[in-house]
Formats: structure tokens, sequence, C-alpha cells
């Protein structure tokens, strides 16, 4: 069932151009109404035109109106089969419900993601990984954390990969690379100026580059041949990147799995291997 229209209009916002805004917060205010309405109506009744009105549908990334109108609908639906939502969190919280409002926006992350993740993008990505012979994920902060990540999992199929922390490596890391390789740039916000730098070098070098950003229009997602967006609807402690970090590692649990699939024979071989090795050597009995 197709979605996500009404998070698409949400994340995309403050992107939107001025005269799309009017027809943005209308179809907000009142998604059930719009499903039921044609162009020339919602323009009336919104203020717009219907050419803003096809213009905000294609910023979004959809093919026009009558899409936006069924991915409305599988939001309506889905809405009224769940009540979860994204909770936020006061200091007055009881750790019952901290435990509770963390959990459910972790899956509220996971889920809202997977309704602007396009397969056509992640079918890219992974063939990209599939072919490099080496990957490069940069990140900063949490973002490098999601990179660790990465490297440790697609290492143990033996893919060739880096993962600096220091922001110098990354760069010099950068300009290494070559046609056959893979830039991977982590960060939410889409605007930490280290992989930015890292990603435009290697770019420039003919890197195939991948992002892992935020929805919408921002830096890294301009500048990336694939972009793999997420979606995370934190606030006030948005720093410690809660959310928005489990939305991320799933699509780096998406990829490993689809680079993994590829050649299942052989990553099952090398996966049973470094478990072996591991095992043999660190859960010994004695010392």
């Amino acid at each position: 069932m197709l979605n996500g229209g009404l998070l698409r209009i949400r994340e995309g916002l403050l992107q939107i151009k001025p005269a799309e805004r009017n027809v943005a917060h209308y179809i907000l205010e009142n998604p059930a109404e719009v499903v039921r309405l044609s162009v020339k109506e919602l323009a009336e009744k919104s203020s717009s035109s219907q050419a803003a009105i096809t213009r905000m549908c294609k910023n979004l990334g959809l093919d026009g109106f009558q899409e936006l109108k069924i991915r409305i609908a599988g939001d309506l639906q889905l809405s009224a089969q769940t009540d979860e939502d994204f909770k936020e969190i006061r200091s007055s919280d009881s750790l019952p419900t901290l435990i509770e409002s963390v959990s459910i926006n972790n899956i509220y992350s996971i889920r809202e993601t997977l309704k602007i993740l396009d397969e056509t993008s992640v079918q890219r990505a992974v063939e990209a990984l599939t072919r490099a012979k080496r990957i490069d994920f940069f990140g900063v902060g949490a973002s490098q954390l999601i990179a660790l990540d990465a490297q440790q999992k697609f290492m143990r199929i033996n893919k060739y990969c880096t993962a600096f922390a220091d922001s110098h490596q990354q760069l010099t890391a950068a300009v290494t690379l070559t046609q056959d390789d893979v830039a991977f740039g982590i960060s939410y916000s889409g605007e930490t100026r280290q992989v930015i730098a890292a990603i435009r070098e290697a770019k420039a070098l003919g890197a195939t580059t991948i992002g892992l950003t935020r929805f919408g229009n921002n830096p890294l997602s301009n500048l990336v041949d694939i972009c793999l967006p997420v979606v995370s609807r934190e606030s006030d402690i948005r720093s410690a990147a809660t959310s928005s970090r489990i939305a991320q590692l799933n699509i780096i649990d998406i990829l490993f799995m689809g680079v993994a699939a590829q050649n299942y024979e052989q990553s099952v071989h090398y996966l049973r291997e470094t478990r072996h090795v591991v095992r043999q050597e660190f859960h010994k009995t004695s010392f």
C-alpha cells in the first residue's frame, strides 16, 4: 500500500517555494477532504493554482497529484490502524513512560523512513556496494558510530572498507578513492562540513557517492549520486541522535543484507569464519 504523502509534505515544508506553501498547509490540515478533491478544486480551496500543486508534487518526488492522493489515503488508513505516534520526552515523565516513549519513537522513525525510502535507490546502492573494491564510510559524532557499525558489518563479508574517526584521515582516504570505489557519507542534518568535503573529493575522482541523511534537500543529498533518506522527529534532545540513529542503523542493515544476498554462499562462508575465529579466541573458558 502506497503511503507517505503527508510525511513528504511535512518534511519538505520549509524547502518548497512560498507559492506552494498554501496548498501544502491546506493538505496537512484537511487530508481526508483532499483525497476527494480534483486539482482544480484543491487550487480554489487553498487559494493556490493548479500549476503550484503540480510543481509541489514534483518537488516532493511524486509523479503528480493523483499519486499524492493515493499516498495520503494510505496514510489515513494506517493512522486508523495504529495510535502510535511520536512521543515528546518531558522532564516529569516516569521511568515506565520514558521506556514506552523512547521505544515508540524508535519504531516511529523506522516506520516513517520506510514510507519515503525509494526501492530503486536502495537497489542502486546495493549494486554499487557489491561492485565496490573499497568502501569508505564518512561520519562525524553520532554519525561516526553508524559508520563504524557499517564497517564492522561489511568487513565480515570480506568487503574492504574504512570508517576513520579523524576528519583529516577521512579527507586523506577520500582523495585516494577511484571509479571502482564507493564513498558513503552519513549525516542526519546533511550539513556536516567534514563529511561533505570528503564526499566532494571522492566524487571528483569518479567514486560512486551515497548519502544517508534526512529527507529533503540539503547539501549532502544534493551532492551524492544516490541518496537514502531518513525521517526522525527529534526535538530538544536532538543532539543525542536517538531515533534518527536507529533509523540509520536500520538502513545500514538493509544494505548489508542486500549485498550479502548478492553472493549468498560466499557471504555465509565469511560470516561463519569470522564468527568461528572470534569465538575460538575470546570465548575460551580458561586463559
